[in-house]
């Protein structure tokens, strides 16, 4: 499901019109990104939790050459997802 089905369903369950619909759920995302990239977490009870990871340095290999090559440490968005959602998922 892409975004523009995700809006399309939220308007069949709901009375608001597809534009009001992306305007909330692009403003909606656009905070959870700026909120993770600043550092916070953002937890969406039954659904789960967006969070910035640490991960760190490593050596890896160039896919092309086999070279190994230094990986720099960074942060990087992640996702888990509450009980609610997975129980849900898992039937």
């Amino acid at each position: 499901m892409n975004k523009a089905e995700l809006v399309t369903a939220i308007a069949t369950k709901t009375e608001f019109s597809k534009k009001d619909i992306d305007l909330v759920l692009s403003a909606a995302i656009e905070a959870i990104q700026g909120a993770v990239a600043a550092g916070d977490k953002v937890t969406l009870v039954g659904f789960g939790s967006f969070e910035p990871r640490e991960r760190a340095a490593r050596e890896g290999r160039n896919p092309k050459t086999g070279e190994a090559m230094q990986i720099p440490a960074n942060t990087v968005p992640a996702f888990s997802a509450g009980k609610q959602f997975k129980d849900l998922v898992a039937r």
